[in-house]
């Protein structure tokens, strides 16, 4: 089945070639392009580093920091993706932002000194968990995701003619955007019989507001299980 992957780079080639490896049909679209912000790393020491996405790698492994410190990632991409950048000391929550704050609290004592690097966009999670039991979080909004202008042509195309089966949403500022790229363009209602594959329910929250079905949920945040939810190919 032919699916939209609005995702950006490098990820959405990534997940392009694991649809084909399943024997579904990618349509590589992104519709948000990550860049670092030019923001300096805030100045002092910190005893440790929290990645709630491997877009924030190589700001960080840039940045130099005063001495080696742990790193805890959000899930085993953002890990990966940090060990592949040479930082070392790396803790994988395998999970969410909230499994990620439980990971620092049982490794690191409250009142240590942590560096989120964060998008501009970022969410309260885990910086609001960790202050609220004591643990000192300087945000470093490293990079942030601007949207496109206009839907994709190739997407629209794809909409208009019925050849687009499903699309992934892998955050809450792709959803959104691809929500109201579609219907700039004047393409809502096809948009809304695509079936929507959602990395967490958070992701699908603004295809659920707008009134569109959310075709599947993932039942964790990870791309193994967004990716179990599609169908078989015929």
């Amino acid at each position: 089945m032919r699916i939209w992957v609005a995702r950006p780079e490098p990820g959405a080639s990534r997940t392009a070639a694991r649809l084909r490896a399943l024997g579904h049909e990618p349509l590589v679209e992104p519709i948000l392009t990550v860049a670092p912000t030019g923001r300096l790393r805030p100045a002092g020491r910190f005893d440790a580093v929290l990645l709630t996405s491997a877009q924030g790698v190589s700001v960080l492994a840039e940045s130099d920091l005063e001495a080696p410190v742990p790193v805890f990632a959000v899930g085993g991409r953002t890990a990966d993706a940090a060990r592949a950048a040479g930082l070392d000391r790396v803790h994988d929550a395998d999970g969410d932002a909230v499994a990620l704050a439980r990971l620092v609290q049982s490794h690191l004592p409250v009142g240590s000194r942590l560096l989120h690097v964060a998008g501009e966009d970022r969410k309260a999670e885990p910086m609001a968990s960790l202050v609220a039991v004591g643990y000192d979080v300087t945000p470093w909004e490293a990079y942030a995701a601007r949207p496109v202008a206009t839907l994709p042509e190739p997407v629209a195309e794809a909409l208009r003619e019925g050849s687009l089966a499903a699309a992934l949403h892998y955050s809450r500022r792709s959803s959104e955007t691809a929500l109201r790229l579609a219907h700039s363009a004047g393409l809502d209602a096809p948009f809304r019989i695509v079936d929507h594959y959602s990395l967490s329910a958070d992701v699908a929250l603004p295809l659920v507001e707008a009134g569109i079905a959310a075709h599947f949920v993932a039942a964790q945040p990870s791309e193994d299980a967004l990716l179990a939810g599609l169908p078989e190919p015929t």
